[in-house]
């Protein structure tokens, strides 16, 4: 019976879209992965001499895959919201999936390293123009020089009113944190409730 009882609270749970977006390297599947209480969907591929000369490897030389389509990954936030999760592919020459994953979505994080900001900048101007709620997640690179959250978004130019925070895309409570947070600014943007950020 309590397996009845807890079925029945997921068929009335929330369901909501979100997006993990960002440049080539910069931890999205690793992301998704921290956090899903599913084996996360991976649809990645080796990389090969065949993508030399059009794969930007700069900043991510050891990296020896990549995804070709999206990551997939769910999370139980309480028993009213569940997120489903949505990494998009990072390389531009998969950049056609986004328009697709898009759909339907309330938000996005834009997943930034700090050695290669320029990587993320597509990704801000793909959401800003489609007017679609995202914060700035930069993820904490154990080799990468650590800017405060200020100068990544002067970096960034983006508005006050996006927020910027610092996380560990390897770490499920960090991970945890940046999604909260978009909730938080995704109901925000709606006037649904105070930002509380």
């Amino acid at each position: 019976m309590a397996s009845a009882n807890s079925d029945d609270r997921r068929l009335r749970a929330t369901a909501v879209k979100l997006l993990i977006a960002g440049g080539f390297g910069v931890g999205k599947t690793t992301m998704v992965g921290s956090v899903s209480e599913v084996p996360p969907l991976r649809t990645e591929e080796m990389l090969t001499s065949a993508s030399e000369g059009i794969d930007d490897l700069s900043g991510v030389e050891a990296k020896s895959t990549t995804t070709v389509a999206l990551d997939f990954g769910r999370i139980t936030i309480s028993p009213d919201l569940i997120l489903y999760l949505f990494g998009t592919p990072g390389q531009d020459r998969f950049w056609f999936m986004w328009d697709e994953l898009a759909q339907g979505a309330l938000g996005a994080v834009v997943l930034a390293d700090t050695r290669r900001l320029e990587s993320c900048f597509p990704a801000v101007d793909f959401f800003e123009r489609r007017g679609l709620p995202f914060v700035v997640g930069v993820n904490c690179f154990d080799n990468a020089y650590r800017y405060g959250t200020e100068e990544v978004r002067a970096a960034l130019d983006v508005g006050p009113n996006v927020p910027v925070l610092l996380c560990d895309a390897r770490d499920r409570e960090s991970t945890k944190q940046v999604l909260v947070t978009l909730i938080q600014h995704v109901m925000a943007s709606a006037n649904m409730v105070p930002a509380a950020y």
